[in-house]
């Protein structure tokens, strides 16, 4: 899309005089004149080794990668699979080229870090940043409940809020995003409370185009202007119900956790000697942002931890793993799922910092996140080589 966006920049204006000639072609009266203008060059901040890599890794699935430079906003890569070769469009297309890509049911034609999805277990850590700097809770609180599933209490019918490992530790922020606990956010999105969530939401860009060269889809807590019930309220806590998050505003989210609780404007035309631009101002406390960026911290490195697998040896990175799962409705058991991984480092004076986020459709059965937490860790372990 950076073609379109930038058109008027890129393309070159044609010289055309208009005058009136003798009989010989010689020129008597200039009427009007326009000089021949060049396109600008416009220089992108994409790395082509990152792209070239994290392309050829992901080429066989459908997924995306936006990989930004989490204290500038610096824009290194933006792979959307699988693709398609657009010189096919400009040298021309037989009409069974098109169908064959139009009618692909894996869409080479669909633009997918420009869409919104539902986020699961990758939006804990926001619910957590809500509710302390809300006040809802302290990391030090404690839920109560015990094993596998829970629910508020009859109101709710037959529904209940489940997750997929029971543990012994306390029930509080810092396990609950190390085990991803899907009833922890759920008690934390209700002590939230409905109208603090939704505003808060709002306070870090949902329902918000994001200034950016090209038009993302917008993301979304509900498919209506509110959050209908405390079922779905409790739902969204744990990135499911009704949230879409799109992937280039998601890590500006997360570089608030790295910025103490700033946002990070994401950018994609190279400045030299580049300087963050914040997008939105304190959107968490810098206690809420530091405490999350801590405990993220924790899921990488604690055995226990979700994202275990992509410790690097000499470097601190914080992370979360999400699976959402997409069903046609609650009792649907032929469903698919997303796997997430976010991941970002978190040493200030790091000279080459980097922060990941990544979505991988269909790995149901193949392993939900953790498919995708190899391929962060093959792409991390090439940056940290200085490959």
């Amino acid at each position: 899309g950076l073609e379109l966006a930038y058109e008027d920049r890129l393309k070159s204006t044609d010289g055309i005089q208009i005058y009136i000639a003798d009989e010989k072609g010689n020129l008597v009266t200039e009427i009007a004149k326009q000089e021949q203008k060049d396109g600008e060059d416009v220089k992108i901040t994409i790395n082509s080794d990152i792209q070239k890599n994290l392309y050829t890794q992901l080429k066989d699935d459908k997924g995306l990668f936006v990989v930004m430079e989490p204290k500038t906003g610096e824009l290194l890569a933006l792979v959307s699979t699988p693709s398609y070769d657009s010189n096919d469009f400009s040298l021309g297309m037989t009409n069974a080229k098109w169908e064959e890509l139009n009618n692909d049911a894996s869409k080479p034609l669909y633009n997918r870090f420009l869409q919104s999805y539902c986020p699961g277990s990758t939006f804990k850590p926001i619910t957590g940043a809500i509710g302390l700097t809300t006040g809802a809770f302290t990391k030090d609180d404690t839920f109560n409940y015990n094993g596998t599933s829970w629910q508020k209490d009859s109101s709710w019918g037959d529904y209940k809020v489940t997750t997929l490992t029971a543990y012994n530790g306390q029930k509080n922020l810092l396990n609950g995003l190390i085990h991803s606990d899907n009833i922890y956010f759920a008690q934390a999105a209700l002590k939230i409370g409905t109208s603090n969530f939704t505003s808060n939401l709002e306070k870090i860009g949902f329902n918000e185009s994001l200034d950016f060269p090209i038009t993302l889809a917008k993301s979304k807590y509900s498919n209506s202007n509110t959050i209908e019930s405390e079922g779905q309220l409790a739902d969204s806590g744990f990135g499911q119900g009704n949230i879409l998050v799109n992937p280039i505003h998601m890590a500006s989210i997360y570089s608030s956790f790295a910025n103490d609780g700033n946002m990070i404007k994401p950018y994609i035309e190279y400045k030299e000697d580049a300087k963050s631009e914040i997008l939105k101002e304190n959107v968490f406390t810098k206690d809420a942002a530091n405490t999350i960026k801590e405990d993220l911290i924790q899921v990488v490195e604690n055995p226990q931890g979700t994202a275990n697998d992509m410790k690097v040896s000499g470097v601190t990175i914080a992370g979360k793993t999400g699976t959402a799962e997409i069903k046609a409705s609650k009792d649907d058991t032929t469903g698919t799922e997303l796997g997430w991984f976010s991941v970002f480092t978190t040493d200030k004076n790091m000279e080459r910092p980097i922060m990941i986020v990544s979505m991988v459709e269909d790995v149901k059965g193949r392993g939900g996140s953790g498919y995708v937490v190899k391929k962060d860790s093959q792409v991390l372990e090439k940056w940290f080589s200085g490959n």
